[in-house]
């Protein structure tokens, strides 16, 4: 990183910082609650339920909320058709299928002090659709199922969720639609279980243009495949298109880059070396893969 990068990227972490501490406290000051506290399935019961009923699964965190109002977030920009699917998505009862969001509504201190700074930040702001758009007497299942490492106070209990994980993957075809810098599983052992990997490639950003071309790829995959998509906000409407289309279709966000994390031990968001991390400084910036395998695994790409 040079100079020039090092100074905006200590200019947005201070810009940043002080305006999570000021809605942080206007959040704590003001006692702000939710009208809707939903049910949300605990990390454990989620992983059950998709192993047991090979269920297809929607993820909807901090950006898809955002991105129903047409928010841009850092790698998708807003657009009208993509947040009334995401609306459609959220507010869906599809069988097999589960709409996952965060469990942050209540016992923030299970997460560490950026986590919960970050969550009460965005209650503060954007809590209103939350409560828009949840319905109280359903039962979610839980966002952070892709996630559960990083936000965490406690790792102790990090490298098991990702041990159950790996059984809702054991020997199944598996495709991975991700995006073209994002390269799931390679460098590691998460998916090793797995009987066969393909992969799709997609744009690394702003996903949603390409959306019909992505799907219609898609749905040339046998039905038995089982389907990990990492694509941001689109993976969350394309594992429910998929869903609908027979297929067992999993939004698999940032399991990989949290699989990554904590093997290395991290205690926060870091770059790595040959994988697309749009979360951590110089993240953008990876090296070409030298696996002979990983350019065999690919069977479409999509510009």
């Amino acid at each position: 990183m040079n100079i020039r990068q090092l100074f905006v990227t200590l200019r947005y972490k201070l810009r940043y910082g002080s305006t999570v501490e000021w809605y942080n406290f206007w959040y704590m000051v003001l006692r702000r609650k939710q009208q809707i506290i939903p049910e949300v399935a605990s990390i454990d019961d989620t992983i059950a339920h998709i192993v047991k009923n090979k269920s297809s699964v929607s993820r909807f965190g901090d950006g898809e909320m955002l991105l129903t109002e047409c928010r841009a977030i850092g790698f998708q920009k807003g657009d009208p058709a993509l947040a009334s699917r995401l609306i459609e998505v959220l507010t869906s009862n599809e069988p097999g299928h589960l709409v996952c969001i965060s469990d942050a509504f209540t016992d923030l201190y299970r997460y560490n002090r950026k986590a919960r700074r970050f969550w009460r930040t965005h209650f503060y702001l954007y809590g209103r659709l939350w409560d828009k758009y949840l319905n109280p007497d359903k039962t979610y299942y839980n966002t952070f199922v892709t996630r559960p490492y990083m936000d965490f106070a406690s790792k102790e209990r990090c490298m098991g969720w990702f041990t159950a994980m790996k059984e809702i993957w054991k020997d199944r075809d598996v495709v991975f639609i991700e995006g073209e810098k994002s390269r799931l599983g390679i460098g590691n052992d998460l998916f090793d279980n797995a009987r066969s990997i393909r992969r799709i490639l997609c744009p690394p950003q702003n996903a949603f243009d390409t959306y019909e071309e992505i799907l219609t790829e898609a749905k040339k995959l046998e039905k038995e495949a089982l389907i990990l998509i990492a694509l941001g906000p689109t993976a969350t409407v394309m594992a429910y298109d998929l869903h609908k289309a027979g297929y067992q279709a999993i939004d698999a966000g940032h399991v990989d880059v949290e699989y990554e994390w904590c093997r290395l031990g991290a205690r926060r968001k870091v770059r790595l070396e040959r994988k697309y991390v749009n979360e951590a400084p110089g993240g953008g910036q990876v090296a070409m893969p030298t696996d002979q395998e990983y350019e065999k695994q690919i069977i479409a790409q999509i510009k």
